[in-house]
This record gives C-alpha cells, sequence and structure tokens, in this order.
C-alpha cells in the first residue's frame, strides 16, 4: 500500500488570461495543473542532502531513493501528527 502523499506541492487552479498577438486580444484558458506530490518533493529535498554527502562514484543510488522516500514518509507522518510546526514545537 502506498502511503499518503501529501497532495498536490504546486498545484495551479484553472486560469483564464489575456494576450495580445498582432494587435488583438486573445483570451486563453490555463488547464489546472497538479504538479509534484508533497511525497516527491520531501524526497527530493532529502536526496539532495544524502548526495552532498556521499563519496562521488559509489554506487548507491538505489539505496539513497530508498532512504529518500522514507525520509519523506516520515515527514508527511510528522506533519500530519502536527510535529514540526511552530504551535507544536
Amino acid at each position: 500500500m502506498l502511503p499518503d502523499d501529501g497532495g498536490p506541492a504546486f498545484p495551479r487552479p484553472l486560469s483564464t488570461g489575456e494576450i495580445i498577438r498582432n494587435g488583438e486580444k486573445i483570451t486563453i484558458d490555463c488547464y489546472p495543473q497538479t504538479g509534484m506530490t508533497l511525497r516527491d518533493v520531501f524526497a527530493g529535498i532529502a536526496l539532495q542532502g544524502m548526495l552532498a554527502a556521499i563519496t562521488p562514484g559509489t554506487d548507491n543510488a538505489k539505496k539513497a531513493t530508498a532512504w529518500a522516500f522514507d525520509y519523506a514518509d516520515a515527514m508527511l507522518i510528522a506533519r500530519k501528527a502536527g510535529q514540526g510546526d511552530a504551535a507544536g514545537a
């Protein structure tokens, strides 16, 4: 079973805008996008830290990726429990 992914990290709602092309005003629709999940963002940040600390040339990509998602899952659990916020600190 996959853990809760935390929902979209950088969603973009449906929006409408106007541009001027060849002197003519054109209305365009910007379709909604969910973006990355919060779990993916947390894992990417954790992986960045791990990669900054490993010795170049070592082949630990599979382990590092698994650990990054373990950290991301732990951050999502702590976030859901209200840990780490200013009120709970």
